[in-house]
């Protein structure tokens, strides 16, 4: 088998640079080591910057993100018993987010793909990369118990932090950097209406709590909670008793609760690995970098890393120039940083850590009521909430 771009990874950012890359007229293979029915049962992220709407925009895969997301020009920050709205629209000249959950956009990349009949290799077994360092890279893979071998110009690891990609990279070429925190969060998924309109970050004395939703009419919520807590302990009731008693009075009475339909705890990590360019081998989203979900940046950095990528190939098959090749790494790592560090510092505001000390939780309010009473701090705000330009 050949190919021009081999895309290890079948999630949102394999998905969408294999779509660009399709409408671009430059062949490429997905290769995705769990079944195409696994990879849509995964519950991630809702919140898109305004850069990866216009990117779905770009792919031909809009149409349902604009009948069905949900525009939203703010949200919320609470602490002491108060709101206080960040203005997104306002304070950036017209920028907004979309709130439409990630299962959706894999859902309509999966479909465009089968559209226009491109191939997407699902429960690909032992896939290795080889030969990236040099000028024919190749991956080999396991099918129905059949050992092939897929040729190609370039390799695009978009196979997560577990894959195989940055595995690949011999140790003394890669430099990580890691951040674990000491919490997690648990999160419900429930068929009921939003407690608010837009989310809601909440401060409080028992812990970080968010207001979120994938529709009108399901809510996505979140409870800080220690590592060592277990999803079995957690009936409904006492999540949403729970995440009440974090909230504002009229946001706590606006909850409407009812059956959980996925119910999980997620640990919280802030991780970069760089460089992203290994000869004919290039990391993009988690492969490479992994964010708290505070800022709302995960799904979004994947794209960005897509916008950078997707670039460098066209520019490299239709002009012949490998500047953008070249320069992939550096460009799509000054952005990473950036949205590394807001996220960092939406996750150290807003939560408790186990050895605060009283003056440390002064700290936190004292900033949540600068960015309150600023209107400079509430715009540096939203200029990262809503993306960073590319």
């Amino acid at each position: 088998m050949r190919t021009q771009v081999a895309i290890i990874g079948a999630g949102p950012s394999g998905l969408l640079l294999g779509q660009l890359l399709t409408r671009a007229g430059i062949d490429n293979i997905i290769l995705e080591r769990k079944s195409g029915d696994y990879v849509l049962g995964r519950i991630r992220a809702g919140v898109l910057e305004q850069g990866m709407v216009d990117m779905m925009v770009e792919a031909g895969v809009s149409e349902r993100l604009k009948a069905e997301g949900l525009v939203h020009d703010g949200f919320a920050l609470a602490f002491n018993g108060r709101r206080h709205r960040i203005d997104l629209h306002g304070l950036t000249g017209g920028k907004t987010v979309t709130v439409y959950g990630q299962t959706e956009v894999t859902r309509d990349l999966m479909d465009a793909r089968a559209d226009a009949g491109a191939v997407t290799i699902y429960e690909a077994d032992d896939v290795r990369v080889e030969g990236f360092d040099g000028d024919h890279p190749k991956v080999t893979f396991v099918q129905n118990g059949i050992a092939q071998t897929l040729d190609c110009d370039f390799i695009a690891g978009c196979d997560g932090f577990h894959g195989i990609c940055r595995q690949s990279v011999p140790q003394n070429s890669i430099t990580e950097f890691e951040r674990v925190y000491p919490f997690g969060w648990l999160g419900v998924l429930a068929d009921v209406p939003p407690a608010a309109h837009e989310l809601v970050y909440a401060n409080d004395q028992r812990g970080f709590a968010l207001c979120s939703m994938r529709s009108s009419t399901r809510s996505r919520y979140y409870v800080q909670v220690s590592l060592d807590e277990r999803v079995e302990d957690w009936s409904d009731d006492r999540f949403y008793d729970e995440l009440r008693r974090r909230l504002p009075q009229d946001v706590a009475d606006a909850v409407v609760t009812g059956p959980s339909i996925e119910k999980s705890i997620a640990p919280l990590r802030s991780f970069v690995a760089e460089p992203m360019r290994f000869g004919r081998l290039f990391l993009a989203g988690d492969a490479s970098h992994i964010v708290p979900p505070t800022g709302a940046k995960g799904l979004n950095l994947a794209a960005s890393d897509i916008r950078y990528l997707f670039d460098a190939l066209r520019e490299h098959y239709t002009e012949k120039s490998n500047a953008g090749i070249d320069g992939y790494s550096h460009k799509a790592l000054s952005r990473i940083w950036k949205a590394e560090r807001f996220s960092w510092w939406m996750t150290s505001m807003l939560h408790r850590f186990p050895s605060q000390s009283p003056f440390e939780q002064r700290m936190q309010l004292a900033e949540l009521d600068y960015v309150a009473s600023s209107v400079a701090a509430s715009t540096s705000v939203a200029e990262n909430y809503v993306g960073l330009p590319y």
